[in-house]
């Protein structure tokens, strides 16, 4: 696949309605910031944040509007995972500090649904496309949302405590 073609035919971004594929990157369009408090739609533009938020909204699952950083320390809505899967957020940055990390909703494996100033639209990567580029080139991990009035049993691994709905 190309970086920045979008393959629609199938998987979860078949299921996305025509305002979650047509959506501008605007930096300043962040959770929180006074543009988005005046306009809450993405027709406006958004950034990598707002726009993945917005996916996983149409699916059901709600995240406070965090900044990359603060959704990186959350562990009330979100917890952290080893391996990812569908509709869980990924976190890349140009080394493992999560202050301005880049945003992407995990599709299937290997396939990031994500908004960034570089296509300007809505793309999918590989994860060896984000690896290829400075800005993304760390993986600094994997964040699974809370089901809506789904319980979660933690249990500890190696590296991470990972929560399973």
């Amino acid at each position: 696949m190309v970086p920045g073609e979008l393959p629609w035919q199938g998987g979860l971004s078949a299921l996305l309605p025509d305002e979650l594929v047509d959506v501008p990157y605007v930096g300043s369009c962040y959770p929180g910031s006074p543009a988005v408090a005046d306009r809450p739609e993405l027709a406006e533009g958004a950034n990598c944040q707002l726009y993945a938020y917005a996916v996983l909204a149409h699916f059901g699952l709600r995240v406070p509007p965090l900044r990359s950083s603060d959704l990186w320390s959350d562990d009330t809505a979100t917890t952290v995972v080893a391996t990812a899967r569908p509709l869980d957020l990924l976190l890349f940055g140009p080394t493992a500090d999560p202050y301005g990390a880049h945003v992407g909703v995990c599709l299937a494996p290997d396939r990031v649904l994500h908004l960034c100033r570089e296509i300007g639209r809505p793309a999918v990567w590989s994860l060896a496309d984000f690896r290829a580029r400075e800005r993304y080139r760390v993986l600094i991990g994997v964040k699974r949302v809370a089901e809506p009035g789904g319980r979660r049993e933690t249990r500890r691994t190696a590296q991470h405590e990972e929560t399973h709905p």
